[in-house]
């Protein structure tokens, strides 16, 4: 063992021999920044040494093992930590991918108010300073019907705002039926609890009558909550109270009434037989003082929490502390910006809706164009089938819908699924599938006509 690890050379000599000395020109990297790398991986032999994992027969050779793991790490930690995909799974708003992808329009203007200096926090009429808040409060307005909005980094924090600036060491009240949990573990009674809100659960699981309401509220009541369900769906014997009834009860005690209405929908998808997902304008419609919604779910646009309602109590929240800490940059605001418009102009040319809408029978069409090109130009490595799916909206929303999708099964003579799914994750870029029944499926309804021409040149 001592004799193997007197074939390690010294770190001075591997820093400086010609392989490393031509990665460092090469890369660009600090002495400092390779001198760590080849310390790691020195270490990492040792220990492989010790448990009899690595052997050599020269320093020569330990040399060439070290600068070849040396070449890889920094490759590795270099290479983008975050990357475009093609998502074959057919979940429209996947979570793990990034959620909704922006319009040509939205990227456009990203890309435009990215390379140049930009009207953030500048008045344009009196060229003094102006506020970021005013920049895309006139559009959510217009296409909510509420009074006034403001935009915080997420719809997670646009909960934590407004319980901390109206109900921090006062009650809420909310029905036990809608106190959720969302993605990463996040649940609502826990960012109540540190926004130093009082939680005061109503009601059951599966049933909340407004008289609960009703009895809970008292002198330490300030707010009376109700949270949209999105992520699951609840049927049997189950009742909670409405909206406008809540609306009419918090007018009657002076109380506060807020919807976390979560997915934000701005569009009526009941009218192609898809969902029940409440409207944002109809909610405001009700009465109701505040709701938040995100931007990067069905709203099809970045991450973003919107607070839209009375103006009262969205210009107390553009006083608040939080509304600096919350704040979202000009990237996202310009990608907001042209999502609105898109709204606005009743331009569903927005992924997220392009996505839900297209049929299964144009997914069809495609699928059989893209095996039968596959045919033509490729070696015949792998069976390609077309297969009717179902697909899912994804992201936490609409969670009993199934949407009749198509897709291409991929099975290989020499790769379990398993492998091929592997395979087609490790391309550049990278192919994200799923498998079933020992098949690599590759759902189309999230696979645009581009994508379909990338994938055709990968598998061949």
């Amino acid at each position: 063992m001592k004799n193997l690890f007197r074939l390690i050379p010294s770190i001075h000599d591997i820093l400086h021999s010609d392989e490393m000395q031509k990665l460092k020109q090469e890369q660009g990297l600090p002495e400092t920044f390779l001198k760590r790398r080849v310390n790691q991986v020195v270490d990492d032999i040792r220990e492989e040494l010790l448990k009899n994992e690595l052997s050599f027969e020269s320093k020569n050779e330990a040399l060439i093992v070290i600068q070849n793991r040396v070449v890889h790490n920094i490759k590795k930690y270099l290479s983008d930590r975050i990357e475009p995909v093609i998502n074959g799974t057919g979940t429209i708003l996947h979570t793990n991918l990034g959620r909704a992808r922006l319009s040509e329009k939205a990227i456009h203007q990203v890309v435009q108010v990215a390379k140049h200096y930009s009207t953030l926090e500048f008045d344009r009429d009196s060229g003094e300073r102006g506020s970021r808040h005013d920049l895309v409060e006139e559009l959510i307005k217009e296409l909510t019907g509420a009074e006034a909005a403001i935009v915080v980094n997420n719809n997670a924090a646009s909960v934590y705002m407004v319980l901390t600036a109206f109900a921090k060491n006062h009650e809420v009240i909310v029905s036990r039926g809608e106190l959720v949990e969302i993605g990463g573990s996040f649940r609502v009674s826990s960012i109540m609890e540190e926004s130093g809100a009082l939680l005061k659960e109503v009601g059951t699981t599966n049933k909340t009558h407004l008289f609960d309401y009703e009895k809970a509220i008292n002198d330490q009541t300030s707010l009376m909550m109700k949270v949209h369900t999105s992520n699951f769906h609840m049927v049997g014997f189950t009742d909670q109270v409405t909206r406008e009834d809540l609306v009419e009860l918090g007018k009657d005690h002076h109380v506060m009434t807020y919807e976390d209405l979560g997915s934000g929908m701005v569009y009526d998808l009941t009218r192609h037989g898809i969902g029940k997902e409440p409207l944002v304008m109809d909610v405001l419609k009700s009465g109701i003082d505040l709701v938040s919604f995100s931007g990067d779910k069905l709203f099809g646009g970045p991450q973003v929490g919107i607070i839209a309602g009375k103006k009262q109590y969205i210009k107390q929240l553009k006083k608040h502390q939080l509304a600096r800490v919350l704040r979202v940059d000009k990237m996202t605001y310009a990608a907001l910006e042209s999502t609105l418009k898109q709204w606005l102009q009743q331009d569903l040319n927005i992924p997220t809706i392009r996505d839900l809408l297209i049929t299964r029978e144009e997914l069809q069409k495609r699928v059989k164009l893209f095996i039968r090109r596959y045919y033509e130009c490729h070696h015949k490595g792998l069976t390609l089938k077309e297969i009717p799916l179902k697909s899912m909206v994804g992201g936490g929303t609409l969670p009993e819908i199934e949407l009749d999708s198509y897709g291409v099964s991929i099975t290989s003579r020499h790769l379990s699924a398993t492998k091929l799914k592997s395979k087609l994750r490790n391309l550049k870029p990278r192919i994200i599938a799923r498998v079933e029944q020992e098949q690599v499926l590759l759902d189309f309804r999230t696979i645009t006509p581009e994508e379909e021409v990338i994938i055709l040149k990968k598998i061949g």
